[in-house]
């Protein structure tokens, strides 16, 4: 029982080891499943982003803008009633990333 246990927590660490090393570079995909996670800076309401922008609808003007990194963590701390997230962090540049995107479409 105990080696499961053991087996079970390395096991755990290599699955969060290969989750968190997927994040470690900002990608416009990540942002996207940020843009739509209920969770984004722990936000204890069931918004997400994707509430008010569905789609990303409106949010083509706001990715010029080069205070976007501050408008996000309004909406977070605001809206989503979550705690800002770091502007140099992953999460924030690929946010970022997925709403820049959004003004190509």
């Amino acid at each position: 029982m105990k080696n499961l246990m053991i087996a079970g927590l390395v096991l755990s660490a290599a699955f969060l080891s290969v989750s968190l090393s997927a994040a470690e570079k900002p990608s416009s995909a990540f942002g996207k499943k940020l843009f739509n996670d209920t969770h984004l800076g722990s936000s204890v309401n069931d918004r997400s982003c994707n509430t008010c922008h569905i789609g990303g609808k409106g949010m083509q003007k706001a990715a010029v803008r080069s205070d976007l990194a501050a408008v996000i963590n309004f909406c977070i701390a605001g809206p989503l009633k979550g705690k800002k997230i770091a502007e140099n962090s992953v999460e924030m540049q690929s946010l970022t990333l997925y709403i820049q995107s959004l003004k190509e479409k």
